[in-house]
């Protein structure tokens, strides 16, 4: 299968100034195609025009500003419980902890990790929901021989220790998935790429492919559909997962060549890759609730806010906002389409009616210069 891991080096466009950013918002100029595959521009004040239907929602992208610069590929990013958040560089193996105003602190840098040279390295990280006590960050990572899952200790200035919780998750360039984070439930989930081997998202003995679920040890959690690690398959290379205000799993993924994909994720379903991109009629195979076209898309984290999903798009150069209403999801609206390059990571602040957004232009596709990628703060209203 070909790899389709994102789109190829190229300039882009300066980014606007913050005046020119305040300019371009109220002109509706930083909007962009609603829908799947639509490429019919529709301004801001057409967005706020059609906020709330069907599910009452009342919060869109209103205001956007930057929080921090001088990044090189950051790539997860977790709350601690003082408001500030912790956050990984792909290819320095760096974790820096970054307030709201903007003061970045290098608080570590994580051990046995090597690059692929492609899409692995230093991947997702999660602050226990135990910190105050356990002191425990959790992280994703390329090793020398696969992809691993650890537990480090953060005293509140540096990280220290090092064990290791999983092993054996296949790894390659391409296709590492990477995100982890903690669920409602209190356990913790993981993303899993196929490793460019298809073959291995539907192989229940592989953790490959997968969404992995377990308890803060790194063990099978219970209930698991399988009695293993894993919660769902057939996976091609997830990179975000989040929950909506129900408790519901919602997972954005890549596609091969024709089809990204937004699944709202439960316990032992299968996904359909290799055997479906998107949307198919194969028995046993679990439908996307969205889809994209890989140039529209190439999705990397998601986040729920306000009634609401946020994907961050790679080489679709965007923040797609797509409204939930139950298990049901809205019509996508694109923002900032093409204004700050590529994508990565999109949470929710603790407390706010606001995101964080950050871009990995200085990845390997991204055409520019280590120290390019920034962080921003998304208000919504």
């Amino acid at each position: 299968m070909a790899s389709h891991p994102h789109t190829p080096a190229r300039r882009r466009p300066p980014a606007l100034t913050a005046a020119a950013t305040a300019v371009a918002l109220a002109a509706g100029l930083l909007g962009a195609a609603a829908g799947t595959g639509s490429a019919t521009a529709r301004s801001e004040t057409t967005a706020r025009s059609e906020r709330g239907t069907g599910s009452g929602i009342d919060s869109v992208p209103s205001a956007i500003r930057t929080v921090s610069s001088g990044w090189t590929v950051p790539w997860g990013l977790s709350w601690l419980p003082d408001g500030s958040a912790l956050l990984t560089e792909r290819d320095s193996f760096k974790v820096f902890k970054l307030t709201q105003s903007g003061t970045r602190t290098q608080v570590g840098t994580v051990p046995n990790v090597v690059t692929t040279n492609g899409e692995g390295g230093l991947l997702g990280i999660a602050v226990s929901p135990n910190w105050n006590s356990d002191h425990y960050v959790y992280l994703m990572h390329s090793a020398a021989s696969d992809n691993r899952i650890v537990r480090m200790t953060y005293d509140g200035s540096s990280l220290s220790g090092y064990k290791v919780l999983v092993t054996g998750i296949a790894k390659n360039k391409y296709h590492n998935g990477g995100r982890i984070k903690f669920g409602p439930d209190g356990y913790l989930y993981a993303t899993t790429g196929d490793a460019q081997n298809s073959s291995l998202a539907q192989d229940r003995n592989s953790l490959n492919g997968k969404i992995l679920r377990m308890t803060t040890d790194g063990k099978a959690a219970p209930g698991n559909p399988f009695g293993t690690l894993v919660y769902s398959l057939g996976h091609r290379n997830p990179q975000g997962i989040t929950w909506d205000d129900q408790g519901r799993l919602w997972e954005a993924e890549f596609g091969n060549s024709t089809y990204d994909e937004l699944n709202l994720i439960e316990s032992g379903k299968n996904y359909g890759w290799p055997t479906c991109e998107g949307t198919c009629s194969t028995s046993g195979m679990t439908n996307p609730k969205r889809q994209w076209t890989v140039s529209e898309a190439s999705p990397s984290a998601v986040a729920y806010a306000d009634g609401a999903l946020y994907m961050a798009a790679l080489r679709g150069e965007r923040l797609w906002r797509i409204p939930v209403s139950g298990t049901s999801a809205g019509t996508p609206v694109a923002y900032y389409t093409s204004t700050y390059g590529r994508l990565r990571t999109v949470e929710k602040l603790p407390g706010k009616n606001a995101l964080w957004l950050s871009t990995t232009n200085a990845d390997n596709n991204g055409g520019e210069p280590d120290g390019a990628d920034k962080v921003f703060q998304v208000d919504l209203g």
